[in-house]
């Protein structure tokens, strides 16, 4: 037995939800060059990256089960009493750990031309966690259109930008959110 041998077993249908989550933290992570630290399981949010915390939400119109239509797309943006790894310790109130959401779409409907691991067919939209706050101050899930008028989606190739925007906006500086509106636009005319 080894570890691919469990890992083919358990891990390989990264279409179904719980692993294409993971897989999604790992495609963010990549993005952002942070791959090289494993990832805590069940800690208060998903990565850190340059001192900011961000949570990952995955969605997919397919799933690993045969459907009758594709699936609805939601994200879960429920506010959570949540466990410090770092601390061994639980909230006492639910709270949104993150500085910024990255919500990732994997777009495909069509069960024939699925392939999870098209990286460049995905599509991530990225919104600061005080924005989240602001527009949905106490709703625990997010349809698709809510999260498009918040943001406009970005490719991989513009998911790091895009991040790093979102973090300055949420820094609460005037001045870095004017910059990153001006960023923001040319990332999304390339």
């Amino acid at each position: 037995m080894t570890v691919g041998d469990f890992w083919s077993w358990a891990y390989s249908d990264i279409m179904g939800n719980l692993n294409r989550s993971v897989f999604a933290e790992f495609v963010v992570a990549s993005a952002l060059g942070i791959h090289d630290k494993c990832r805590i399981e069940w800690d208060a949010y998903d990565l850190e990256y340059r001192g900011k915390k961000i949570e990952v939400k995955c969605s997919a119109h397919l799933q690993s089960w045969q459907e009758n239509a594709p699936s609805l797309i939601r994200y879960d943006i429920a506010k959570k009493k949540s466990w410090s790894a770092e601390t061994n310790t639980f909230l006492n109130v639910g709270v949104r750990s993150s500085d910024c959401y990255v919500f990732c779409l994997y777009p495909e409907t069509d069960p024939v031309k699925a392939d999870i691991l098209d990286v460049p067919s995905w599509l991530f939209f990225v919104v600061p966690t005080e924005r989240i706050d602001q527009k949905f101050p106490n709703q625990k899930t997010v349809g698709l259109k809510k999260i498009q008028a918040l943001c406009a989606s970005v490719k991989i190739t513009g998911l790091r930008e895009a991040i790093d925007v979102s973090l300055r906006e949420g820094s609460h500086d005037p001045a870095a959110g004017k910059t990153s509106e001006k960023l923001l636009e040319k990332i999304l005319k390339e």
